[in-house]
């Protein structure tokens, strides 16, 4: 089998490689840096180059890459999102790929949700950046497959956590390291996690199943639960860190000034308006059609997902010094 990531050094598209090589598959990929050992070029994926070529022969695409913030620029989201799924597909289609699979997310349903969203739900715009443009995106692919142009599938993940996963694990604890970690909705928010294996399992499972052809599937862990609760287990990580949670309207005011002066300073945050919006969700996402069409069933739960989550923020020093002393002992 040959197997062709972009975003591949990115944290889900490093784990596809991973797994596929791992499978014995050939694997290659496109980046904005290259790593020749893993078989990854340097590319812009917006832009023509020779990074498509190397998709001649695939029998599948994984598109992953993306700009992921809550707080990026609406422009810059376009272009990567929107613009450059585009130019995938085509690439794609023109080197005769068997078929692409497109990462959008859950961000697509928007924020105000029901008790478990299904695919049948409409996608809504709701002005975030990355929400509209990843709601553009599925578009763009569903309208190629539409068209015979290429056979598309689409993964919605949910809330993707894990060793390496920067914006639900290594974001989170560095900022309970530094006690600015806030939650709006008095912690209350509804959290829809999925360990990063489980996901990967979600998206070869899209690739080869016959049932997944134009079809959008969401993969998540099939359980959503209190902000509060997702994040205080980093919280009991690091001993007993502070975990702010605040009434919705006060956490955006404090979010707003805390990362407009962070911003000033020409840090790059997350901290934001948008970002308390997503963790004030109030309502998760059904798997169901994950499990009916893909036979897919999460393998991880959030008890063991954790336990290989805290082994791997102590060995990456991430819980301070003494946690990764002890780590290194214990092996």
């Amino acid at each position: 089998m040959k197997v062709f990531v972009t975003g591949a050094l990115g944290f889900i598209g490093r784990a596809l490689l991973d797994r596929y090589r791992a499978a014995g598959a050939e694997v290659a990929g496109v980046d904005r840096s290259a790593d020749p050992a893993l078989g990854v070029v340097a590319g812009d994926t917006v832009e023509p180059g020779s990074w498509s070529g190397l998709m001649s022969g695939a029998d599948v695409v994984f598109h992953t890459a993306a700009v992921v913030s809550n707080t990026a620029a609406a422009d810059a989201c376009w272009r990567v999102n929107v613009l450059g799924t585009r130019r995938v597909v085509a690439a794609a289609a023109a080197q005769g790929v068997g078929r692409l699979v497109h990462l959008s997310s859950v961000a697509a349903f928007g924020f105000d949700l029901p008790a478990a969203a299904t695919e049948a739900d409409p996608v809504r715009p709701n002005g975030n950046h990355y929400v509209d443009t990843k709601i553009a995106s599925e578009q763009v692919v569903l309208q190629a497959h539409a068209a015979g142009e290429i056979e598309c599938s689409i993964v919605r993940p949910a809330d993707v956590y894990g060793p390496a996963s920067r914006p639900w694990t290594v974001l989170p604890v560095e900022l309970l390291r530094s006690g600015r970690f806030l939650l709006p909705a008095r912690g209350r928010g509804v959290f829809s996690p999925v360990y990063i294996d489980n996901l990967i399992d979600g998206l070869v499972a899209a690739a080869e199943a016959e049932a997944a052809r134009g079809q959008v599937v969401t993969i998540g862990d099939g359980v959503g639960l209190p902000a509060r609760e997702f994040f205080g287990h980093y919280a009991r990580m690091l001993g007993g860190a502070r975990l702010w949670t605040l009434p919705t309207p006060l956490a955006m005011r404090l979010a707003a000034a805390a990362g407009a002066v962070l911003r000033g300073l020409g840090t790059e945050t997350e901290i934001g308006v948008e970002t308390m919006r997503m963790l004030a969700r109030n309502g998760g996402y059904s798997i169901a059609k994950a499990r009916e069409l893909l036979d897919y069933e999460p393998r991880v739960d959030l008890e063991e997902g954790m336990r290989r989550t805290e082994r791997w923020l102590a060995r990456e020093g991430l819980l301070g010094s003494e946690r990764q002393r002890q780590e290194e002992d214990d092996e």
